[in-house]
């Protein structure tokens, strides 16, 4: 019998621009921009976003307003779609929210996605935050592992590693320098068709 394998990809930066870089040049604050590729504290970085939209007044509304008008990095969708056609199941692991997802999702034609949920406030205010259980990404290929799968994983933050380091083959897609270069053993692609042959060779 042969490997089930399921492919676990990060969402943010590998298959849909970055939200919150999107959600601050929209509302012209900076210090948005912050993302798991500077800060590998999640948690760190979460009370800091939370932190700047109280100050600044912002709340989940202005958020999904943004991520209406995303769309999906140029190729992802085919690349998800040939992947699909692999020996293999696909499941998105990202530490964005439900509040967030769906609308992405949907132009990502629907894959299998587990993600975070935030507290909101009946006036729309972003109060706290909920992950599944900590370092969700690594634990969640090792609960895959231990139900008979085998799984191959790849995003471009800090907090992608953890999957990364406990599957039988991972990979950086768009990640930055330092990252990369304190990865090395770690293959690192910027292009879709390679990265597609990378883990089709992983299989």
């Amino acid at each position: 019998m042969s490997d089930i394998n399921i492919v676990c990809l990060d969402l943010e930066g590998v298959l849909v621009p970055e939200i919150w870089i999107a959600f601050a040049e929209k509302v012209g604050v900076e210090e948005f921009k912050k993302t798991t590729r500077d800060e590998p504290d999640y948690d760190k970085l979460m009370k800091y976003r939370i932190d700047l939209l109280k100050k600044h007044s912002l709340g989940l509304k202005q958020i999904q307003e943004t991520i209406a008008g995303i769309e999906p990095l140029e190729g992802a969708r085919k690349f998800l779609d040939d992947l699909r056609k692999e020996d293999c199941q696909v499941i998105i692991l990202s530490d964005t929210f439900t509040q967030f997802a769906g609308p992405l999702i949907e132009k990502l034609g629907s894959p299998t996605i587990f993600c975070n949920t935030l507290e909101v406030g009946e006036n729309g205010e972003i109060t706290g935050y909920r992950m599944r259980v900590a370092d969700s990404k690594r634990a969640t290929v090792k609960a895959l592992q231990s139900v008979g799968f085998e799984t191959i994983a790849a995003g471009d933050s800090f907090n992608d590693l953890g999957m990364i380091e406990e599957s039988k083959a991972g990979f950086l897609f768009r990640s930055t320098d330092e990252i990369k270069n304190a990865h090395p053993e770690l293959e690192a692609f910027d292009e879709y068709d390679d990265f597609l042959a990378a883990i089709k060779k992983a299989l």
